[in-house]
């Protein structure tokens, strides 16, 4: 089992510190939130809680996750991050894949780019992009990121997507994992089909395991069983040793702790307070 530590959603000086600390006690990633902007009006539903609301979002201070991963791989070593998800079909793919690709030259390839889709319509109105097949945007988002690492000339002629041929650099050689967020049967597909990991937010044990179960099922089908792959989950029930032995039984290989109920709007502790649990966390869990 990988133990990643969740930042985010806090006071921005809070940020660097935990990194190093999290480092220091042997976790082994940072996992960073995503949001872009807390819209005035909206009608969509959050999918990942129990009512669908969306208050406890306001006035959380949201860095840009991408700049947050560069920051605190700047202050590290070794600790790996990943952003739990970035929003990637709300941006414009070819800056995106500059950034993701300016982070790993940085870092020494330490970063997983977790993506998603966003479950928001206002996220797209915000940003100026058709919310309408939104999910083929995705595909083929995901399909110019893999085009853009190679360090080749890559033009794309998409549905949705028209790029002219053009080449990168620096990229590092390294392809990057690509974890891909989301608990629909599309999302659960797309993960099987081309993603290097799953990562998943907001589910029991019980349903995790249906999903993993379900993406197992569809790595066969797809011919992608053979490929290494990683399943991401919350770590609501890793404050046990049971708890992690059935985490680790139903397949789950990184395991996100954090130590703050955002969805029930509890609110934030201080750095030494964080730091103290992290560290405690660590001692008691965390095997060498």
């Amino acid at each position: 089992m990988r133990f990643s530590l969740q930042v985010g959603m806090c006071d921005p000086d809070h940020y660097f510190p935990m990194a190093q600390a999290a480092e220091a006690v042997g976790y082994d990633g940072i996992v960073i939130p995503d949001s872009i902007c807390y819209p005035q009006e909206a009608s969509s539903k959050y999918p990942y809680n129990k009512d669908g609301s969306r208050e406890f979002l306001e006035s959380v201070p949201f860095l840009e996750s991408l700049i947050a991963v560069a920051g605190m791989a700047a202050v590290t070593e070794r600790i790996r991050f990943a952003t739990f998800v970035y929003k990637l079909a709300v941006r414009q793919v070819a800056p995106v894949a500059k950034q993701v690709q300016s982070i790993q030259a940085l870092s020494g390839n330490r970063f997983d780019f977790g993506i998603g889709i966003s479950p928001w319509e206002e996220d797209f109105a915000v940003c100026d992009v058709l919310w309408e097949k939104r999910g083929k945007r995705f595909d083929e988002q995901i399909d110019i990121l893999r085009g853009l690492e190679s360090g080749e000339f890559f033009g794309y002629d998409g549905e949705m997507i028209q790029m002219p041929a053009n080449k990168m650099c620096p990229v590092t050689g390294t392809p990057t994992p690509l974890m891909i967020g989301g608990h629909a049967e599309v999302a659960l597909k797309r993960a099987a089909r081309v993603g290097d990991g799953w990562m998943c937010a907001g589910a029991d044990t019980e349903q995790v395991e249906s999903y993993i179960r379900r993406i197992n099922q569809l790595r066969e089908e797809y011919g992608t069983a053979d490929k290494p792959f990683r399943f991401y989950t919350t770590g609501q029930d890793a404050f046990t040793d049971e708890g992690i032995a059935r985490l680790e039984s139903i397949g789950v290989t990184d395991v996100v702790i954090g130590f703050r109920n955002v969805y029930e709007m509890e609110p934030d502790k201080t750095l030494d307070e964080k730091i103290a649990m992290l560290q405690w966390y660590a001692s008691t869990f965390i095997k060498d």
